[in-house]
């Protein structure tokens, strides 16, 4: 364990990252057009291009890792050479039974090595890969969003690891024409084992020499937190430009293959594309986690990160406002964590202040130095990363520069300035939704991504973007005053720090602001001086701690904010966690806002109620 240094004097890692680089022009009509004057480098053509690089110099290398499922600990391991002969097999199976282009493979499972090796066998022969949240099968009680999916998208297969879990799910699709392919041999469904027993020919070899970067590799969908759910079309081409962008951004990865350690699931863009494709592409390894940040799921995390050291770290900040009080309380874990880490990263949502410093004061306990930690802005039509942030950024809320190879316009749009983005690794559409493809694109072709962003310093643009919350979420007060809801979410739980993990700003055609938090359980203990340890959360929020470390941190938010649009007058803690079934958070831990807003109105009700109820903590 390294010697004590205070955060404030911890060098900064000597990490290989690449600085800043951006010109900008303003543009005729207003806003500013902003490209990064590096040139992209070329980029494989499609993903097995990557495999089979890998298979080929390093065919003995870990690519996926997953815990056995006997319970006796341990990993069942998938080497790059068995990678490529195994998805090679299923190529060679799907071409055995007629499968094209022309429908895609939907996958139900979460991740495995077993989900790996379909989608690259699929990507082998050029048939698009569907993967569909678990959630919409395993949590939804009427399967409507599921049903939508598949009858929109008809794929020719569907796959599950295990069939019994999904019974349901599937009784539901009981009208849909596809094949039932299974992990685990199923009456009435192809065992996966039999595919992967399918000696891949020459055939295979001549299908996949016809992929070129436009062939689609997957559909992903959008969370469909207002609607069901549109698949973006995801090319070999936005992928690998994708990839390669990072690789010249993020230049340690050439040092050594990454060691990766990772829950997000597969079927976003985070997970499936971000951290799947970084393993691919670099020929790193990838472990598989199987735990959450969640309830009754986070232990799970916890154990593989007493086992496995990363050497980049990747999570959404609900993931990283889990981990941290546990990284404080057990230096053991904390110093697995970090002895061979080069960087953080999280994207997804903006990470709040305090957990940045909490991070750093981590970091420099374990090493003493201060880790970098990376962000950038995207979306699943973009690949998904479309701006980076390699630097120590005095102000957090930074999201970086464009990426090489990405052009970006910042346009007025109301109050704020909306980020659009053309490259690449931006889609070229939506599946089989002409009308809403032809509306994401403005008239110059780049994509509007939907969110918001100021200069830093717009006469030092190098300096980076500031996330501004999203397009969407902001709305009025009575007055007219706008509200940023994005940034004032953050401020809020930066200022109450530990016991808010998460909050939805309320305030749309009323006279103040309020929110509606989700607390921090851990957080919460950690602000009280006793009690024990299983105190159920509706008990623990009612502690007078806990509404003295509210009402104290964000009295202070309003005195530095006194605004009717940036002061926060009333909270309501909640004990009921946001649920993935009803859009309130997407599998990546990102809380909608617009769908906890919708389906908590009564709380809103109640937040607002005159008199004033017993649980409403108001605010100086």
């Amino acid at each position: 364990m390294a010697a004590k240094t205070s955060v404030h004097d911890a060098p900064y890692a000597d990490t290989d990252l690449a600085p800043a680089a951006v010109e900008m022009e303003r543009l005729p009509g207003g806003g500013w057009r902003l490209w990064n004057p590096n040139a992209l480098q070329i980029y494989p053509d499609h993903l097995i291009m990557c495999l089979g690089r890998w298979a080929a110099e390093a065919p003995d290398r870990v690519f996926l890792a997953q815990r056995n499922s006997d319970g006796g600990g341990g990993w069942r391991e998938l080497t790059f050479g068995d990678a490529a002969r195994l998805s090679a097999n299923i190529a060679q199976a799907l071409i055995n039974r007629g499968h094209g282009s022309d429908r895609p493979i939907a996958i139900l499972s979460d991740n495995s090595i077993e989900f790996g090796l379909v989608q690259l066998g699929a990507m082998h022969v050029g048939i698009p890969v569907l993967p569909i949240s678990s959630a919409y099968s395993l949590m939804s009680s009427d399967h409507e969003k599921l049903r939508g999916v598949i009858a929109h998208h008809d794929p020719s297969v569907v796959y599950v690891d295990d069939a019994a879990p999904f019974s349901r799910a599937l009784a539901a699709l009981r009208e849909a024409r596809f094949e039932l392919v299974t992990g685990i041999a199923t009456e009435g469904a192809e065992c996966l084992a039999d595919w992967l027993s399918a000696a891949a020919t020459g055939e295979v070899a001549r299908r996949l020499a016809e992929i070129n970067p436009d062939t689609v590799a997957k559909i992903l969908l959008t969370s469909g937190s207002t609607g069901q759910p549109k698949g973006v079309i995801n090319t070999h081409r936005m992928m690998c430009a994708n990839q390669v962008m990072k690789a010249q951004t993020w230049r340690f990865l050439a040092e050594r293959p990454p060691v990766i350690i990772d829950w997000l699931p597969w079927n976003h863009t985070f997970g499936g594309n971000y951290c799947f494709n970084l393993a691919l592409f670099a020929g790193g390894t990838l472990y598989i986690d199987e735990g959450r940040p969640a309830p009754g799921r986070f232990q799970t995390t916890l154990d593989n990160l007493r086992e496995i050291s990363p050497t980049v770290y990747l999570n959404v900040p609900r993931g990283f406002d889990v981990l941290v009080p546990e990284l404080e309380a057990d230096a053991q874990l904390r110093d697995n964590l970090f002895q061979d880490l080069d960087a953080l990263f999280f994207a997804g949502a903006a990470l709040p202040q305090s957990t940045r410093k909490r991070l750093e004061a981590l970091s420099v306990a374990a090493r003493g130095v201060r880790l970098p930690i990376l962000t950038s802005l995207g979306a699943t039509e973009t690949g998904p990363a479309a701006t980076y942030l390699t630097w120590d950024s005095p102000v957090w809320g930074n999201i970086g520069v464009p990426l090489p190879g990405t052009e970006m316009k910042v346009i007025p749009n109301g109050d704020k300035l909306e980020a659009r983005f053309k490259g690449p690794h931006v889609t070229p559409g939506y599946y089989k939704e002409p009308e809403l493809t032809a509306k994401a694109f403005d008239e110059d072709g780049f994509f509007a991504i939907g969110d918001a962003v100021k200069f830093l310093d717009p006469d030092e643009p190098a300096k980076g973007l500031i996330f501004d919350g999203r397009v969407a979420e902001n709305f009025k007060l009575l007055s007219g005053t706008w509200v940023a809801a994005g940034t004032l979410r953050l401020a809020a739980i930066s200022a109450a720090a530990p016991v808010i993990q998460d909050a939805v700003v309320t305030g749309h055609n009323r006279d103040e602001v309020g929110l509606l938090v989700f607390p921090s359980p851990a957080g919460c203990r950690m602000q009280c001086q006793d009690g024990p340890e299983d105190e159920p959360l509706e008990r623990l929020i009612a502690r007078p701690e806990i509404g003295a470390r509210l009402a104290e941190g964000l009295a202070e938010h309003n005195r530095a904010n006194p605004g009717g649009s940036t002061r926060i007058t009333r909270v309501l803690m909640m004990t009921e966690p946001a649920a993935i079934d009803a859009g309130e958070v997407t599998d990546k831990g990102y809380i909608n806002q617009r769908a906890v807003l919708a389906r908590r109105a009564e709380l809103v009700e109640r937040l607002y109620a005159e008199p004033v109820g017993d649980d409403i903590f108001m605010i100086g």
